[in-house]
């Protein structure tokens, strides 16, 4: 039996091409990883594709929301799979004819993460269109589920392309998954084009604006900032070293087990005060870090990432929900895009920050410290009323 939502044919069709995107998409960094590592022998050429497909995300992800605020949504979704599909089906044929080249490849995946600028974005804004205000909280859960499964079933998929077809025919299968995610994003419902300037640059003062004087906007994007400063360099450089690989899998799994659970939760579970329990959410986010670097035994270490799973999703849900519940739906994605740039700004410096603080002190400290740091800061956001009274629109 479907759930109700599922009865909404825009919604339907959009769950299935995000269902179809988010797998091939998840698929992309290990094919990627392997074809780059396959073709050059060099770990730097797979730092430079990874930079160039990162920057342009940053770059223009403003203007990504000003587009997706002003230009049907679903037109600049198909615009941007139908070209991300062809970005990566040409890095597969130049894999796949033994063509390798750092040049072309990286190229393409620039171009790839210039796309992602414009398709986040129209990504938020798009879900209040094709559900009703009180059922967009169920719709994001369901959206997560997704999202988390091709987490755990793309990474799994594409190695066992790797290992038996070769990395090429893995990055072939990320871009054949835009085709048919496509096709569903084609029957979405038209949307409409919004009233337009000559220049784009009055609408992104207007998005600026709009998230400096939401207060609940800017103290949770703040915290979101310190948490991928302080947790996401940690995280993926000192969790592999301090737990090693076995241990490491294993955590990961527990974590994609959590998220799981607490998107199926979300599903039905309906919060009076969602952005202020999303907040509280966060105080598990450190928790696996805070583990390793106390040297928790490997049980308490587990059940560690499964909370932190579990408070992941919610914050994530929360936040989305809370967005466009509450904004205008012709600032939702510019808005969303000013909070995403300051948010990721902070992991390329706490990557880099973690590498030289980790040699000049124990890593178990830092991970400590970096831990118990962000769990403070979390909880700052919460001293603002505009957090914790902001109302949730339950369901009718």
């Amino acid at each position: 039996m479907l759930p109700p939502l599922l009865h909404h044919p825009g919604f339907r069709w959009f769950f299935a091409g995000r269902a179809i995107s988010l797998l091939g998409s998840a698929m992309a960094p290990v094919a990627l990883a392997f074809a780059v590592l396959d073709g050059s022998g060099r770990a730097t050429d797979l730092g430079i594709v990874l930079a160039l497909r990162t920057l342009p995300l940053l770059a223009f992800l403003l203007l990504g929301g000003a587009i997706a605020d002003r230009l049907p949504r679903r037109t600049v979704l198909l615009a941007t799979h139908l070209g991300a599909g062809l970005t990566q089906g040409l890095v597969a044929a130049l894999l796949l004819t033994g063509h390798y080249a750092l040049g072309p490849i990286a190229t393409l995946e620039f171009l790839n993460g210039l796309l992602t600028a414009f398709t986040s974005p129209a990504l938020v804004g798009v879900l209040p269109e094709l559900v009703p205000r009180e059922q967009l909280r169920p719709a994001n859960a369901l959206l997560g589920i997704a999202a988390n499964g091709s987490k755990v079933l793309g990474p799994a998929l594409a190695g066992l392309l790797v290992a038996g077809v070769g990395a090429g025919w893995a990055v072939a299968g990320d871009a054949l998954s835009y085709l048919p995610a496509a096709l569903c994003l084609a029957r979405l419902p038209a949307g409409r084009i919004r009233a337009q300037r000559a220049s784009l640059l009055p609408e992104l003062r207007e998005g600026w604006t709009a998230f400096r004087r939401t207060r609940w906007i800017w103290w949770t994007t703040w915290s979101y900032c310190a948490t991928n400063l302080l947790l996401t360099g940690p995280w993926q450089i000192l969790g592999p070293q301090l737990s090693g690989p076995a241990l490491w899998g294993t955590l990961l799994a527990a974590r994609g087990t959590g998220l799981l659970l607490a998107g199926a939760a979300l599903y039905r579970l309906a919060l009076p005060r969602l952005l202020a329990a999303g907040q509280l959410a966060g105080l598990t986010l450190p928790l696996p870090l805070l583990a390793l670097g106390l040297h928790a035994p490997t049980p308490w270490f587990l059940a560690a990432a499964l909370t932190a799973g579990l408070g992941s999703a919610l914050a994530t849900t929360a936040w989305d929900t809370s967005l466009q519940e509450h904004l205008p739906p012709d600032l939702l994605s510019r808005v969303s895009s000013h909070a995403d740039v300051f948010s990721y700004l902070a992991i390329p410096l706490g990557q880099l920050a973690c590498g030289p603080l980790a040699t000049h002190y124990s890593p178990h400290l830092l991970a400590t410290t970096a831990a118990l740091t962000q769990a403070t800061l979390t909880l700052l956001p919460l001293l603002s009323p505009h957090v914790r009274t902001l109302p949730h629109l339950k369901p009718a």
